[in-house]
């Protein structure tokens, strides 16, 4: 999403009008007005009083990524989990991720496409890290 999009809809959910945004982050309402407008783009101490408002990540806010949490929350692995179900319209593909009853009714099969998986990654995260640390014999185009 468009950091201008994101203004809007952040500001109508707060059910805030522009002026009195503008007021709160500093600066003239025809300035804000070119923010959501896409005119004209926050320095970075504006951007920051702007999400720390909302309380919202600057990632989130820049429409880096869907999920608002700011980075100083702890992460929750299953939470992020539960966020890319949610941005990737996964949570309604039948299955229930959090449902131990879900996994329980899965095949032998299937579980073994979930474990294949999950090595891949792993596998995948070990050739990386062997990358960063200069062992250039190997060759990742898996």
């Amino acid at each position: 999403m468009e950091f201008k999009n994101r203004l809007i809809e952040l500001r109508k959910n707060k059910k805030i009008n522009q002026k009195e945004l503008a007021e709160i982050i500093g600066v003239a309402r025809t300035t804000y007005g070119m923010y959501e407008q896409g005119q004209r783009t926050p320095d970075y101490d504006t951007l920051q009083k702007i999400a720390d408002y909302f309380e919202v990540s600057l990632d989130y806010l820049l429409g880096r990524t869907n999920n608002p949490t700011t980075p100083n929350e702890e992460y929750d692995p299953m939470e992020d989990l539960k966020q890319f179900f949610i941005d990737n319209d996964l949570q309604d593909a039948g299955f229930n991720f959090y449902d131990i009853n879900e996994w329980k009714k899965m095949s032998r099969e299937q579980i073994q496409e979930v474990k294949n998986h999950w090595l891949w990654v792993k596998e995948k995260a070990r050739r990386m890290e062997e990358e960063d640390n200069g062992d250039d014999d190997l060759n990742f185009n898996d």
